[in-house]
């Protein structure tokens, strides 16, 4: 399958290392290099800042050699599948794959309710208002998570700050402030942190955009000016995964695939889940390879659960009607492959190229 994911050394696994040294139950490997960090230097503070959208070769593209991530980059490690914010962010969250917790992609198919569900926004695809039915089902998902696991444990204490919800913060400037006045408190504690950039900027811009390049660099020098200030604290920087500049095409535009499908599509628009209507799964098979097959790998359900390509573990409830029949990723090709109620975007991720795979390990130790 070619598949670059390694569910050995991914968003997950660094995970299962922050949940063992906090005393956490974990379903996966960890990482022994970042074991044997926790374990010599004991820090009071673990702080893991997750930046969306910032992989390793854009910041290879835009950083130079001296600058502070690319200094402190331990290695690069790789996301998950698919490379997008919800399987990724669910991930480090609960340190499970994407197979067990369930939150495979932005739109998934939710099989007790027959619905399509942008799954962080609680609406039904294309639809802006709040879907009731779902939420009345959403606990089929995991939805235990690192930072209320530690506070139960009362040996430390864990935070989450994001831009938006509960703790939020309003500018980057406040996203590190805050950091920084939590580390300055006793006890021992882990903080998480979440940025929407550069993610959101490359999407609406491309990453390749002159106003990426300089939020890179901004963030990259506003890091370093407060773990100056940081003590008795390890500090990881991180993302979810990276972007490409992409060039939608609507399925739609090809008809004799398109009126086969028997429901809208879901996951990414680089990793695409599709449900056949009954008696034309050959024939789809043929037609998509004819017409996308230099753009998509294209798996059928045997493939991808064979093939682990959502991770290892016990399958969540919803996961294999979610993934549909058949389940197309991208690679080298810069395609999106959209249907009513995608969102067309100048920079997307979701797939298997080495943009969108590979992600940074950066390690600043301030004990």
């Amino acid at each position: 399958m070619n598949i670059k994911i390694n569910y050995n050394e991914c968003l997950t696994n660094l995970s299962c290392s922050i949940r063992k040294y906090y005393g956490l139950n974990y379903k996966h490997n960890t990482l022994d290099y970042i074991d044997k960090l926790l374990e010599q230097k004991s820090p009071e503070n673990v702080v893991l800042i997750l930046f969306d959208g910032m992989g390793s070769k854009i910041l290879d593209k835009i950083l130079k050699k001296d600058s502070f991530f690319i200094q402190n980059k331990y290695k690069d490690i790789t996301s998950v599948f698919p490379t997008t914010t919800t399987a990724a962010t669910t991930s480090v969250l609960t340190g499970l794959d994407p197979v067990e917790h369930g939150w495979l992609g932005w739109n998934m198919y939710i099989k007790p309710i027959d619905k399509t569900i942008t799954l962080f926004l609680n609406v039904e695809k294309g639809k802006e208002e709040v879907c009731e039915e779902f939420l009345r089902v959403k606990s089929k998902l995991y939805s235990k998570n690192i930072i209320d696991e530690i506070n139960k444990t009362e040996k430390a204490s864990a935070l989450k700050l994001l831009p938006f919800g509960e703790n939020m913060y309003n500018n980057i400037d406040e996203l590190f402030e805050n950091i920084e006045n939590m580390a300055s408190k006793t006890g021992k504690k882990f903080i998480y942190a979440y940025c929407d950039e550069p993610d959101g900027t490359m999407h609406d811009l491309g990453p390749d955009s002159e106003e990426a390049r300089k939020l890179i660099i901004e963030i990259n020098d506003k890091v370093e000016k407060m773990c100056r200030k940081l003590k008795n604290t390890i500090v990881f920087v991180i993302a979810d995964h990276g972007q490409v500049k992409v060039n939608n095409v609507f399925l739609e535009n090809y008809p004799d695939i398109y009126n086969m499908l028997e429901r809208t599509t879901s996951l990414e628009n680089r990793a695409i889940s599709f449900k056949i209507k009954d008696g034309y799964k050959d024939k789809f098979a043929v037609l998509f390879n004819q017409e996308f097959g230099r753009d998509f790998k294209l798996c059928d359900k045997e493939e991808v659960i064979k093939n682990n390509l959502f991770g290892y573990g016990q399958a969540n409830e919803l996961f294999e009607d979610a993934i549909g029949d058949f389940v197309a990723f991208a690679s080298e090709s810069n395609m999106a492959l959209l249907t009513n109620g995608s969102t067309p975007l100048c920079g997307m991720h979701g797939g298997n190229s080495d943009e969108e795979v590979y992600i940074p390990l950066i390690i600043i130790d301030k004990c």
